[in-house]
C-alpha cells in the first residue's frame, strides 16, 4: 500500500484583476477522480492545505455544466477532506507520491505559499512521483532552490493553457495567466488540444492540462507505484 498527499488549494475566492473576488475551490473532478483511481487500488490518501483549511470545491465543478453532478455527493462523503493536515508541517518523504489537484484557487494561494514551494522541490528531488494538473502548477510559482532558480526551470509540463483559460471567459479578467507564468520561470509548456485529456511525463514530474487529464495522470502515477 502506499501513501499518498493529495496538497489543495485552501482559497475560496480567487481575486480578479479588478480586485473583485470570483468563488473558487479545488476543481472537484481533479480530487475525486484521482482519489477514487488510488483508493480504490488500495492505497492510502492524505489531504494538506494551507494551515489545514478544510478545503471547499469549487462550486462550478459540482454543476451540470461541468459534469460535476456525479462529483458532489462523492466529496461529500469522503473524509480525508475534512481532516487535512497543514502544508506547512507534510513531510514529503513519508509519502510515496504527491499530487497537486487545479482549480483556480492555486492561483491565489499556493502560487505564493514558500511551505508548498518547499514541499515541490523536496517532492521533485526525491525522484517519487510528483503529479499536478490542471491550475495545480501555479503552485510551482512559489518553489525555488537556495540560489533562487526556479524549481522546475527546464522541465517540460502540461497545465492549464491560455487557451483554455480565454474559452472558459477569464483569460481577460483574470491578474495573470498560468501558462504565461509557466513559461517565464522557464518551464516548456507542452499543450494539447483543448479541453483534451493530455498528460506529459519528464523524469519523475507528471502533470495534467485540464480537468479531463486527471484520471489518466492519476492512471499514470499508479503505474509508477506499481
Amino acid at each position: 500500500m502506499a501513501e499518498i498527499l493529495f496538497v489543495l488549494t485552501g482559497a475560496d475566492r480567487w481575486t480578479l484583476a479588478d480586485g473583485t473576488g470570483h468563488p473558487t475551490g479545488f476543481w472537484a473532478e481533479e480530487f475525486v477522480v484521482p482519489y477514487r483511481t488510488f483508493t480504490e487500488a488500495g492505497h492510502r490518501v492524505t489531504v494538506a492545505t494551507p494551515g489545514a483549511v478544510v478545503p471547499k470545491p469549487d462550486p462550478a465543478s459540482l454543476t451540470a455544466d461541468f459534469g460535476g453532478e456525479a462529483f458532489a455527493a462523492e466529496v461529500e462523503g469522503i473524509a480525508a477532506l475534512r481532516d487535512p493536515i497543514k502544508v506547512e508541517e507534510a513531510d514529503p518523504a513519508a509519502y510515496d507520491a504527491v499530487f497537486y489537484p487545479g482549480g483556480h484557487g492555486p492561483m491565489e494561494d499556493l502560487s505564493v505559499n514558500a511551505d508548498s514551494g518547499r514541499l515541490l522541490t523536496a517532492a521533485l528531488d526525491s525522484g517519487r512521483p510528483l503529479a499536478v494538473v490542471c491550475h495545480g502548477p501555479a503552485a510551482m510559482l512559489a518553489a525555488e532552490r537556495a540560489d533562487g532558480t526556479p524549481t522546475f526551470a527546464g522541465y517540460r509540463l502540461a497545465a492549464f493553457t491560455n487557451e483554455e483559460e480565454t474559452q472558459a471567459g477569464f483569460a481577460d479578467k483574470a491578474a495573470w495567466l498560468l501558462e504565461d507564468r509557466l513559461v517565464a520561470l522557464g518551464a516548456n509548456v507542452d499543450k494539447g488540444e483543448a479541453w483534451a485529456p493530455h498528460v506529459v511525463v519528464d523524469r519523475n514530474l507528471y502533470t495534467g492540462q485540464n480537468p479531463s487529464s486527471s484520471g489518466p495522470l492519476a492512471d499514470e502515477v499508479l503505474k509508477a507505484l506499481g
